[in-house]
């Protein structure tokens, strides 16, 4: 059994982080309803990679990545018709998820404060670029944010790059990923609480808020010294970071005294590792020019993984920096069944990351392809809602659905 197994969620829902939270939640067994525009649908739809089959039909797999496991209807809430059924479907289910700007519920008329008094148990989680629950409403409210908007301004691409370069995005969209597993935690708490009072409440999720929270290494450093920490070479820890070897990259880190020691044994400069003048991460960091060119020189004639073996044998913590390729070949990440087969109706079988997490009593099984646009539009609204299938073919007809 799943832990969320008779729990239904509405994912009005659009990119990534509302997708990802209520994938999450579909992934432990929530019957997550993805609601879509007529006609167009979320707007990853049109986003790359977009891969044909041999019939030249087309397929997202930038929306495949956060769609699996959900049943997806299409639903226009600016038509009286639509915001009746949207309001129904509240009435029926347990938890609303939307991640449009803010503002845009309540000016639709369908805000936490009206859909509460409908559903006096519904828990409501807005995920919003700066956040909106009120009482906590910054200057920032009612900006539209985009991830690398989030990283700028939450301090992430400053702490990323060359010391003399200009900042760098980290490559993936981190402020909207977090945010959906930070609503799917609160989500998650709020069902423990409701189960114990027996009312719903608002979940307000900010992508910038959680952007601030995953650079507490740097504001705890200002809060405690005054002092910033930008890219560049790290003053707090070395050696850390990606050296060149033979093919490629290795990472690794010397966190403590001891495995620094570890590493001059590695070297065969034991003498470093008794070293006043580098006995702390400070100090070797402040030695750099001194200390790079000889580990550089111990790891040139070796391979990823002779560095790698020799490395970890010694105790050193280090890794090669792996692409795609390596990883999906990875036995490692094999044997962790961190890869999982999805059928597709347009692309047919297709590997896709699995969700990270593992439990004794709870069974990974095979998840159900994304939802193509409106496909269970009669299964929701006649089934569930119990509408005729003359009366589904009027909203069609009205664009509705």
């Amino acid at each position: 059994m799943k832990p969320l197994e008779g729990i239904r969620v509405l994912g009005f829902e659009n990119q990534v982080a509302g997708p990802y939270c209520t994938m999450m939640l579909a992934e432990q067994g929530a019957e997550v309803i993805k609601i879509e525009s007529p006609g167009t649908g979320d707007s990853a739809r049109e986003m790359g990679p977009i891969v044909k089959n041999a019939k030249g039909e087309k397929q997202s797999g930038y929306f495949l990545r956060f769609n699996r496991n959900k049943k997806g209807i299409t639903l226009d809430i600016r038509k009286d018709k639509g915001k009746e059924i949207f309001k129904e479907l509240v009435k029926v289910s347990d938890v609303v998820v939307e991640n449009f700007r803010p503002g845009l519920m309540d000016k639709s008329g369908l805000g936490y404060d009206v859909l509460k008094k409908i559903n006096p148990k519904l828990i409501y989680a807005g995920i919003s670029g700066f956040g909106q629950m009120k009482g906590f409403e910054g200057p920032f409210k009612d900006r539209t944010a985009f991830d690398m908007v989030v990283q700028s301004m939450g301090g992430l691409m400053n702490n990323v790059g060359e010391e003399n370069g200009s900042p760098q995005w980290l490559g993936i969209a981190l402020g909207n990923i977090y945010s959906g597993v930070m609503a799917s935690y609160g989500i998650t708490l709020a069902l423990i609480t409701r189960g114990k009072t027996g009312k719903g409440q608002y979940i307000d999720v900010s992508m910038y808020d959680n952007i601030i929270s995953l650079n507490e290494r740097a504001l705890t450093f200002y809060s405690l010294t005054g002092g910033i920490l930008a890219r560049g070479r790290d003053k707090l820890v070395y050696p850390i970071g990606p050296f060149r070897v033979k093919d490629g990259y290795i990472a690794m880190i010397i966190p403590i005294e001891s495995i620094w020691q570890k590493l001059c044994k590695v070297l065969g400069r034991e003498d470093l590792g008794t070293d006043e003048r580098y006995n702390s991460g400070p100090k070797r960091a402040a030695n750099i020019d001194y200390l790079q060119p000889i580990i550089e020189s111990w790891l040139k004639d070796k391979t990823k993984t002779e560095a790698e073996n020799l490395l970890i044998k010694k105790g050193v913590p280090a890794g090669q920096v792996q692409n795609a390729k390596d990883i999906f070949e990875c036995p490692h990440a094999k044997a962790r069944n961190m890869f999982v087969e999805m059928d597709d109706p347009i692309l047919g079988t297709i590997k896709m990351v699995n969700m990270p997490l593992k439990m004794s009593d709870v069974s990974q099984t095979k998840p159900n392809p994304a939802p193509l646009l409106g496909q269970h539009n009669e299964e929701i609204l006649g089934s569930l809602l119990k509408y005729s299938k003359a009366d589904i073919e009027k909203m069609k007809s009205e664009g509705v659905i």
